[in-house]
């Protein structure tokens, strides 16, 4: 008995062997064409922005006629609309999410209330010297005194006094921009504190 299901199994297999053929394999790719290295790289050209939804049809005549009457309403009426057509079409309110006792750090969210009012109190400490106007006769002495405050060259400091107005120094105490403008004044020019 052992002797027959010996024989049947190596007849499966044989007969399996047949049938399958022995296995196969590629040793090369006849349809892999290698990349050319002179081959210059395709240039795609990128939406200004970015749409997951991918390209939408334009509205119809009807959305943009409905969009035109809801713009030409007073803002009062503007503000119903919202709470109108939620009603109409059932959506549930959104409620605020309590953030009492929560530490947002950095992200703020709608319990940084505190820390705005705190930064608003906070006194300005840097401030930005921006020179407004000068007089064409005194060109060469508003340029002079730029030049003696900060580290440009003269073409620069020239090229910047025409740029009129433009910000002379940025980040100087009140202090230092104070002298900065009485040296500006001195000089035939009109600087400000920004």
């Amino acid at each position: 008995m052992k002797l027959i299901a010996r024989l049947r199994r190596i007849h499966a297999c044989t007969s399996l062997r047949e049938i399958i053929g022995p296995l196969q394999s590629r040793s090369f790719q006849p349809d892999f064409v290698p990349r050319d290295p002179n081959a210059k790289p395709k240039r795609y050209k990128y939406p200004a922005s970015y749409d997951p939804y991918g390209p939408r049809a334009p509205p119809s005549d009807k959305i943009i006629q409905l969009a035109e009457r809801i713009a030409a309403l007073a803002p009062e009426e503007r503000r119903q609309i919202g709470p109108t057509l939620r009603e109409i079409l059932r959506h549930p309110n959104l409620k605020q999410i309590s953030v009492e006792g929560m530490d947002l750090g950095a992200m703020g969210g709608a319990g940084g209330g505190p820390a705005k009012a705190e930064e608003k109190k906070a006194e300005k400490t840097a401030f930005d010297v921006k020179l407004e106007k000068f007089d064409a006769a005194a060109k060469i002495k508003v340029i002079k005194e730029v030049r003696s405050f900060t580290s440009l060259g003269l073409k620069e400091a020239k090229d910047l006094v025409e740029k009129v107005p433009a910000i002379l120094k940025q980040g100087v105490t009140k202090e230092e921009a104070n002298e900065i403008i009485e040296k500006i004044k001195a000089a035939g020019g009109v600087a400000v504190m920004e």
